[in-house]
């Protein structure tokens, strides 16, 4: 139930964060639309493909497609008003970002995959959706030069599988776990955290 309601939550806030950047390449609402979905459940239809998990997220419920489209919508309205709580949507997307990687954990575990490929799914679970975003909207892909976010899906994942491994209640890891990746993504936020980037002069690689 608590996975539920914030996931909810979780894809409204990124469909609103899909349907400001499907804004500033001026689309149409169908675009706002495509872009809004795209963002908030695209992450968790990569994963399902991969995995051959069907049927898919939204295709079985069909409602997460209509909430990501009407906020996607209602975000064109309220743009103004929406940039200005650009802080409560960090917030938001850094709590949606772990209870997808929770998800994507979940959904490997239940079908028997090992560690690895859990972990796997989380990352892809929570990190695709802004890839999809970012790629449709020809941009740079932010989720991998921005402060640490995929590496908290990985982080959040770990520390999920760990707490069940050694016998801890679902809930008690569930919510451990969005405590500490929320409280690890806002700090990277706050403090700039980045992992080292690599960076290569193509005329001093050539000599």
């Amino acid at each position: 139930m608590l996975l539920s309601v914030l996931y909810i939550i979780g894809i409204t806030a990124e469909a609103m964060t899909g349907a400001l950047s499907a804004g500033r390449r001026n689309m149409d609402w169908f675009g706002v639309m495509l872009v809004a979905s795209a963002t908030a459940i695209g992450g968790g239809t990569v994963r399902d493909i991969l995995l051959g998990h069907y049927p898919l997220g939204w295709v079985e419920n069909p409602h997460f497609l209509v909430i990501t489209c009407l906020a996607g919508i209602v975000t064109t309205g309220l743009a103004k008003w929406v940039l200005k709580l650009k802080g409560l949507l960090i917030r938001l997307d850094a709590l949606g970002l772990v209870v997808f990687s929770i998800i994507g954990t979940k959904v490997a575990m239940e079908m028997g995959h090992h560690a690895i490929i859990c972990m796997v799914a989380a990352l892809v679970t929570g990190v695709f959706g802004g890839l999809l975003r970012d790629l449709i909207c020809r941009q740079t892909p932010l989720v991998l030069h921005q402060e640490l976010y995929a590496s908290v899906a990985l982080v959040a994942s770990g520390l999920y599988l760990a707490m069940l491994h050694f016998g801890i209640s679902d809930l008690t890891a569930t919510i451990a776990t969005i405590v500490a990746g929320y409280t690890l993504r806002m700090a990277a936020v706050r403090f700039q955290w980045r992992l080292p980037s690599f960076q290569l002069d193509t005329e001093e690689a050539l000599h």
